[in-house]
């Protein structure tokens, strides 16, 4: 019998909350996270807006209780989101359970790099930034700052990334390589990131309107999420308690382009079907989609056709809800992973913000206000560059 997968603890910290706790009081206030960016250098400082965590690097490394000099924000980050996760669960790594941390991020240690990248090359100056500039940095110290565990791996495949690292820890406790797994992203913001999506032109001066015919772009965000999830007999040995079971994904990919998603919505299509397929339920039983939903015109047509392709002209409530934090790249899974888990546990639809206007081509139309609605299941997209499409289901308890 294949061993069931539950998740036992959560842990966040974004635009809109250092925790999970201030979170779920912001969704539920409708109160967005987005604003005028006030911690990252750069001189787009005044014509973007984004999803920033409100503290400074200072704050941050007070919070961790480190002050070493080789620690970035992208650790700082992942290091607090983790830690709320596995104080959340209750789990103890020095019960004997074999614990593996899989995490991932896409800018790593660039936001440091940056800082003194020419100081690198002109006075062979601050080098050990060097050796926290690569994307398994900020694993390792997530697993240094918990201790006790036997398996450490990083993802990295753009915005899909931490629904890859959920799925990795999925499949390795169902094979019995491991009984649990801390899984999740992060990314904070930098200027490679802020200039890269500016260059694609694909950035929103105001605030972004996903699914809206008059959509613009995305706002970046930055942030960590990490999820403890454990298999069902290493739940019942430590007399666990479950928040939300994971029954169904699928990772798929179009091989459309380098970072638009096909027209067609194919890889999508594939991912959200394969998930179905994998959980057992017809698209009927789906009760809630929290969609990728950046809220540029490419990525938000494509999904709203896989949807219609799945789903007819019965898609189920949806929402985006990086109108709230912003896109925060390969955390954005693990952050509407939580997300998701608090909509199942206070049944609790967080709404589509900024909507007014339909896309045209498909019709849909996205849940606007906070909805009180029996919530059973929730499909979780998240869609990256090259293609990478992946879907996740988590069922109530």
């Amino acid at each position: 019998m294949s061993e069931r997968i539950y998740i036992t603890g959560i842990g966040m910290i974004s635009a809109i909350g250092n925790n999970v706790q201030e979170s779920f009081l912001s969704l539920s206030q409708l109160k967005t996270g987005i604003g005028k960016i006030n911690h990252l250098t750069t001189r787009y400082k005044d014509d973007f807006l984004a999803g920033e965590v409100k503290l400074s690097n200072t704050d941050l490394m007070d919070l961790v209780k480190d002050n070493s000099p080789d620690l970035n924000r992208n650790s700082y980050l992942a290091m607090l989101a983790a830690k709320e996760a596995v104080i959340n669960s209750g789990i103890d790594t020095k019960d004997g359970l074999r614990t593996g941390v899989i995490s991932s991020t896409t800018v790593a240690g660039m936001g440091k790099t940056e800082l003194y990248y020419k100081e690198l090359f002109e006075k062979n100056d601050h080098l050990n930034v060097l050796d926290t500039h690569d994307c398994g940095d900020s694993t390792e110290r997530i697993a240094d700052f918990i201790g006790n565990v036997d398996y450490v791996t990083t993802i990295s495949t753009a915005c899909s990334s931490a629904a890859n690292a959920i799925m990795l820890g999925c499949r390795m406790i169902k094979n019995g390589l491991l009984d649990r797994a801390i899984v999740g992203g992060v990314d904070a913001l930098s200027k490679f990131t802020l200039n890269g999506f500016n260059t694609l032109m694909i950035l929103d001066k105001e605030w972004c309107k996903p699914f809206d015919e008059n959509r613009k772009g995305l706002n970046l965000g930055e942030g960590g999420a990490y999820l403890v999830i454990e298999g069902e007999t290493a739940l019942n040995k430590r007399n666990g308690k479950p928040l939300a079971e994971i029954i169904g994904y699928a990772n798929a990919n179009d091989a459309y382009h380098q970072t638009a998603s096909s027209p067609e919505g194919y890889g999508a299509t594939l991912a959200i079907k394969q998930a179905l397929d994998m959980s057992n339920l017809n698209p009927s039983e789906i009760d809630y989609i929290n969609m990728h939903g950046t809220g540029t015109p490419n990525n938000d047509l494509s999904e709203s056709i896989a949807s219609k392709t799945i789903f007819g002209e019965k898609v189920p409530k949806f929402s985006s809800t990086k109108a709230f934090t912003g896109h925060t790249l390969a955390a954005a899974a693990s952050i509407e992973a939580v997300i998701s888990v608090l909509t199942l546990q206070n049944q609790l639809l967080f709404p589509n913000l900024n909507f007014t206007t339909p896309i045209k081509e498909t019709g849909l139309i996205p849940e606007t206000q906070l909805l009180h609605v029996p919530i059973n299941t929730v499909l979780s997209n998240s869609f990256g560059f090259g293609g990478n499409c992946s879907s996740l289901i988590f069922k109530k308890i």
